[in-house]
């Protein structure tokens, strides 16, 4: 009986009492971070498929590699010492390893951060003009001294609008502070989100150039001035920093 274990430095088939096979990871940083990522989000390794070819009833304690191998707990499989000094590797490349692959998961997480602060951002921009509609509509009843239930309910909806505005625009300024720091200090929260969101993400943002950034958000200026009409935009939302 054949046991499938993998370790940070390759994958192992073994018996009760030693190696049958393995496939050794290469000894480079990237490519254990590159592996490591991979066993993280759950994915099966090529070298993992490769070992059990020809191979029948192979066990496993690793839940991630019952897609392969047939399950059975940890504390129920027989283990043998399989220690990385013994193919050539140190924990320094493990120890380096291991920050690329934190590195990665924290450009991942922010990227999901800034969608967040995108989506919020677009939601203002929806909510701010039914609001506006909604205020001029009131201003024409009240004139014609038009009074009932449906004022009200119009009032109650317009204020439950603006306080769905002031709650996204703290949520906001909250992970601002966590993604962009320097940003939210220099332009504010909400212009901050507001060049993230015209940019296409942070990510993006970081790598325009000083001149691009100035106009963003004035972009149909931009193209009109190509176009041969009018001239060129000086500025785009920047302009909304006090």
């Amino acid at each position: 009986m054949h046991y499938l274990i993998t370790k940070w430095f390759g994958v192992f088939l073994y018996d009760r009492e030693r190696i049958v096979k393995s496939i050794i990871f290469p000894k480079n940083e990237r490519e254990i971070a590159e592996r490591l990522w991979r066993i993280k989000k759950g994915e099966i390794l090529e070298e993992e498929r490769k070992i059990l070819k020809g191979e029948k009833g192979v066990i496993t304690g690793d839940k991630r590699l019952s897609q392969i191998a047939e399950y059975s707990p940890r504390d129920s499989i027989s283990k043998i010492s399989i220690e990385p000094e013994s193919f050539g590797f140190n924990k320094d490349i493990l120890r380096k390893a291991s920050l690329i692959v934190a590195e990665k998961e924290i450009s991942e997480n922010l990227g999901k951060e800034d969608l967040q602060i995108m989506q919020m951002v677009r939601s203002i921009d929806e909510l701010i003009p039914f609001s506006n509609i909604l205020s001029e509509r009131l201003r024409e009843w009240k004139r014609l001294s038009f009074q009932d239930d449906s004022i009200n309910s119009m009032i109650e909806l317009k204020n439950e609008i603006e306080k769905s505005v002031k709650v996204l625009e703290k949520r906001i300024e909250e992970n601002m502070q966590n993604i962009a720091p320097n940003l939210s200090e220099i332009a504010g929260a909400v212009l901050g989100a507001r060049l993230i969101t015209l940019a296409g993400g942070l990510e993006r943002l970081a790598t325009m150039p000083a001149s691009a950034i100035q106009v963003i958000g004035a972009e149909k200026a931009l193209f009109r001035y190509k176009a041969g009409e009018g001239t060129p935009p000086q500025n785009g939302v920047i302009y909304q920093h006090p």
